[in-house]
């Protein structure tokens, strides 16, 4: 059985849930996975990697490649 066929199946079986007690487990087995999955996701970056996007970083600002935050401000204003 493929992926988007569970899922399919296993939001039918949730909408089909009565109990509050079981929907709260579930939320928070969800947000438990949720939250495991983006830690083993997330790496912190190496010294050499911080320094190489500094540089980069810094390479843009010397050749005018930015954007001044009263700019974007007014975008969204």
């Amino acid at each position: 059985m493929d992926l988007q066929k569970r899922k399919i199946e296993f939001v039918q079986e949730f909408l089909k849930l009565q109990s509050e007690e079981v929907i709260t487990r579930l939320e928070e087995l969800l947000r438990k996975e949720t939250n495991s999955l983006v830690q083993e996701n997330s790496k912190p970056m190496t010294k050499e990697e911080l320094n190489e996007r500094i540089d980069i970083s810094e390479a843009d600002f010397q050749n005018n490649r930015f954007k001044r935050s009263s700019d974007l401000l007014k975008k969204y204003q």
